[in-house]
């Protein structure tokens, strides 16, 4: 369980989030709003990468650690992150970046030497083809495509063998077919593995095909908490002050993909 309580994040003294207080625990959690709602800054909140400026983010009952603490390191072990833009070290091969994600578990001596065991190299191995790209794993990160990037990124999240991953946006850089992989390895990771998955969606139609549940923000407040299918064109509207919003913010819509209220 991750919980936020009275949540305030400001930057510059600008409010990014505003009184957020939810419990988020197993299942699927999509994070919707229109830009600037301030769900990248809740993400990053969540995982302690963010100063707070009031409120608790609380993992598992415990308030998260200082910035830079070893108690929020050994904390953000148990939160496995995925990022928009994948944050991969392009010159290192995607076996070497699931690996990454195996330096907070590994003998810190060894790790700084680059030694590492036979059986993490299997177990990264293992991930890998979890998401498709065993026959990948020996090929620099940089000549991967963005979907298989992703899908190292999420190799790498469940390399930290997590409670949660955070998922913050991780197919709007994508095409509708490699979003449909990443977001069906994320589905399949939770309801096999049973680690919860929050993410930030924009697509709609995602949501309501993913997510179990859904958290809205609007101007860094929460403005909504429920099923998808309580999306009904009156809340929409009134969230994305549209009355069907585009399928990605910032791009024109795409046919067949957005979101049409029952």
């Amino acid at each position: 369980m991750i919980e936020t309580r009275a949540l305030h994040v400001a930057f510059r003294g600008r409010p990014a989030l505003h009184d957020v207080s939810v419990q988020l625990g197993a299942g699927f959690t999509a994070i919707i709003g229109p830009s600037g709602a301030g769900k990248s800054t809740l993400m990053r909140a969540l995982n302690g990468l963010v100063p707070i400026t009031s409120g608790q983010v609380l993992l598992g009952g415990t308030v998260l650690g200082r910035p830079h603490s070893r108690a929020l390191r050994a904390q953000q072990l148990q939160l496995g992150m995925v990022f928009q833009q994948f944050n991969l070290v392009r010159r290192l091969s995607a076996l070497d970046n699931v690996l990454l994600g195996r330096l907070g578990v590994l003998n810190p001596v060894l790790g700084t030497l680059g030694i590492v065991p036979r059986a993490e190299r299997a177990y990264a191995l293992n991930l890998l083809d979890r998401v498709g790209l065993a026959d990948h794993a020996w090929k620099r990160a940089d000549q991967l495509s963005g979907g298989q990037q992703q899908r190292v990124g999420v190799a790498r999240a469940l390399a930290q063998q997590p409670q949660v991953i955070l998922a913050d946006e991780p197919i709007s850089a994508l095409d509708p077919r490699s979003s449909h992989e990443v977001m069906s390895i994320l589905r399949d990771i939770q309801e096999k593995d049973g680690i919860a998955v929050i993410a930030n969606l924009h697509f709609l139609d995602t949501v309501r095909e993913y997510a179990g549940r859904v958290v809205a923000l609007k101007a860094g407040q929460l403005v909504f908490d429920g099923q998808p299918g309580q999306l009904d064109r009156g809340l929409i509207r009134d969230l994305y002050d549209h009355d069907v919003p585009p399928v990605l913010e910032g791009s024109q819509p795409q046919p067949n993909l957005s979101f049409v209220p029952a």
